[in-house]
């Protein structure tokens, strides 16, 4: 199974977390309208990913036949779906340059817990089950 493709988003969503960092670190307020057009453009990149992961990845490693391979997909989606949804709610409320820019600190709050989770799970994926997926491809 080819994964080049996910990994690559994978760089497309670590370059975007760091640029919303950027943008929230040289002021949240002073940024609004560059933050809330970076989250409208992170999550069209979020749910391209999530979408081909749920259509693609997860059922060719159920099918796959190998039963480790199978379970830890299962864990790896079953847990995306908790951070899918944060990440979404996270997106709806702080969209607009007027939402960020009206509560500062409660937009850094926000991203600094979900954006850790997304760069913890991503971190986690390129470590571990995406060479668990490349082994078990070099093995078929």
């Amino acid at each position: 199974m080819n994964i080049e493709k996910f990994k690559h988003q994978h760089l497309d969503i670590l370059a975007s977390i760091t640029r919303l960092r950027k943008l929230a670190h040289a002021g949240v307020a002073e940024n609004a309208a560059a933050i809330a057009e970076a989250i409208v453009g992170f999550s069209g990149i979020i749910k391209l990913h999530l979408a081909v992961e749920d259509r693609s990845l997860y059922p060719a490693l159920e099918a796959s036949g190998d039963a480790a391979l199978a379970r830890m997909s299962r864990a790896y989606q079953s847990e995306m779906d908790g951070i899918a949804g944060a990440y979404l709610q996270f997106a709806a409320r702080w969209n607009t340059p007027r939402q960020v820019a009206g509560a500062p600190d409660a937009f850094r709050e926000d991203a600094n817990v979900v954006l850790r989770q997304l760069y913890e799970r991503i971190k986690r994926e390129d470590h571990e089950f995406y060479p668990a997926i490349d082994a078990a491809t070099a093995i078929a």
